[in-house]
């Protein structure tokens, strides 16, 4: 519950901050309608020659953009952020503050810096997943909700995990900056379910960075394509790789020397 009031604190810091700077929310906005808007049109465009890619229906690629955009949103609002703070304050030495304080440094890392106006792109990804559900016209069972959700929460964990460990390559490397902006443009390739790529491709999406996990299985499960193998593989996933990624994490704090060492 601490964490959690922590974690409140912060979000009213950077709310505050941001609200001195309210154009940002128009340029947040128009860029994230921008993106979205082309992502669809070019769906559209797919749409208007088959009915289907490789099984999948419009309506269900649809959900997947949805959930494509909410977990976007989630990176960009509360782990890209904090994740870039982190290698910068690595780099220039101002970490030295964040081991001062008496809360977890993996946390005050994690979301001392939040980008509040990316909430939008998790607002558009739940307004595209409604429409997308509403046109499939099939009713989501108990079952498949909890699926859908406990993937959400597990492609969530794993993303924040792999970032984890990404950035905390900064204790030993000087620009880290350059490999999240390419697990970023690795993302990209989650707006399409993962069956359409070739294996090559499909293996690194699951196993290399695993971007699959954050959103094509979440649909999955709504589409009732999910089996139960995929489901234990994904929360083994999770649990393995958030603990890798706090213990690199507390591996990287003790080879970190700090700017007054």
């Amino acid at each position: 519950m601490n964490y959690l009031r922590l974690i409140g604190v912060f979000f009213r810091v950077n709310i505050a901050g941001e609200l001195a700077y309210r154009i940002n929310f128009l340029f947040s906005f128009f860029e994230s309608v921008m993106g979205l808007g082309f992502t669809l049109a070019g769906m559209a465009i797919i749409f208007s020659y088959t009915d289907s890619l490789n099984g999948w229906r419009p309506e269900e690629i649809l959900a997947l953009v949805g959930v494509y955009s909410l977990i976007g949103g989630v990176i960009r609002v509360a782990i890209l952020p904090g994740m870039q703070q982190l290698t910068e304050s690595v780099r220039d030495g101002t970490f030295d503050f964040t081991l001062t304080k008496p809360e977890d440094a993996q946390l005050i890392a994690t979301f001392s810096r939040v980008a509040v106006w990316k909430i939008i792109d998790i607002f558009l990804g739940l307004v595209i997943l409604i429409i997308a559900l509403a046109r499939m016209g099939s009713v989501i069972g108990g079952v498949q909700a909890v699926e859908f959700l406990g993937m959400l929460l597990t492609g969530s964990v794993i993303v924040y995990s792999f970032f984890l460990i990404l950035a905390t390559l900064a204790f030993w490397l000087v620009r880290v900056e350059n490999i999240l902006t390419i697990f970023l443009s690795v993302y990209h390739a989650g707006r399409w379910p993962l069956s359409l790529y070739p294996g090559w491709l499909r293996y690194g999406l699951i196993f290399v960075i695993p971007v699959a996990f954050a959103t094509t299985i979440p649909v999955e499960a709504l589409t009732s394509r999910l089996n139960w193998v995929t489901l234990l593989a994904a929360f083994i996933a999770a649990a393995v790789l958030f603990i890798v990624s706090r213990a690199f994490w507390k591996f990287g704090l003790r080879h970190y020397s700090g700017a007054s060492a």
